[in-house]
């Protein structure tokens, strides 16, 4: 596969047989202006995808400072193949895995957004086992676990029987339209909690929380500090940031942070 970091999308695949999808990526080489710095991998939150205004500010900022930059579309998200109702965490950590491994070389730091922290983080740790560990994690009002934690933990018995009688609910967004939350998401979800215990990624980490954050609270972005067992973890609290901190000065902050490594 050829990845261009104008126009269109190119695709990989992944998986095999009838879980076979085709994953959208847009990849930018790194230049002489990049002095060998690590590159950037992108990973987007929950219904979102790669033409977001972060992800877009941090491919301008690669290309401004001769860096590599990767992004991708999880299946069921954005220019990609599949149907959102058959995504889940593990689901999208081995696309993650496939893309960043056809895709990205030499030192590598993640850039994840909410889900995108938890997938981060997966793979990450994936990486450390591998012997191959990420040069620094940058992770955005990241919700490691927001499918217990966030999700089924506070739904209404009535939403949760729902959910396990019929499979979906839409869940209302203000986002947008509402949106699907599947009994697969969450079950599939709690094979991959990471809160509770020690979370080895051997790098450093930078987290990015907005105190205004209705989707994901800030202390869960302290419970996550505290399970990083690096002494090299900042979290910086943003006190009037909400949860997409994409305000001109949101973006300033997650770019001083990816150029810190």
């Amino acid at each position: 596969m050829t990845i261009t970091a104008e126009g269109g999308p190119d695709f990989l695949t992944v998986g095999a047989d009838d879980a076979r999808r085709r994953i959208a990526v847009r990849a930018r080489q790194a230049g002489a202006r990049g002095g060998g710095a690590p590159g950037l991998f992108w990973l987007s939150g929950f219904n979102s995808d790669m033409q977001g205004t972060k992800a877009v500010a941090l491919d301008a900022w690669a290309a401004e400072h001769g860096r590599a930059c990767v992004r991708f579309d999880y299946s069921g998200h954005g220019e990609s193949e599949g149907r959102f109702t058959d995504g889940t965490i593990g689901r999208w950590l081995e696309e993650a895995l496939a893309v960043f491994g056809h895709c990205c070389q030499g030192p590598q730091i993640a850039v994840g957004s909410s889900m995108g922290g938890w997938i981060a983080l997966l793979l990450a740790r994936e990486l450390k086992r591998r012997g191959t560990p990420l040069a620094g994690l940058v992770l955005i009002a990241p919700a490691p676990d927001f499918t217990e934690e966030l999700m089924w933990n506070s739904f209404p018995d009535a939403v949760k029987r729902e959910i396990e009688a019929s499979g979906v609910w839409l869940r209302p967004s203000e986002y947008g339209d509402p949106y699907p939350i599947t009994r697969r998401l969450i079950e599939d979800g709690r094979r991959h909690l990471l809160l509770g215990s020690h979370i080895n990624i051997g790098c450093p980490v930078r987290i990015l929380q907005g105190a205004q954050d209705p989707d994901v609270p800030w202390r869960h972005a302290f419970r996550l500090a505290e399970c990083l067992p690096s002494d090299d973890v900042v979290l910086t609290l943003v006190r009037d940031g909400d949860h997409r901190l994409s305000r001109p000065q949101d973006i300033a902050r997650i770019l001083a942070a990816a150029g810190e490594f």
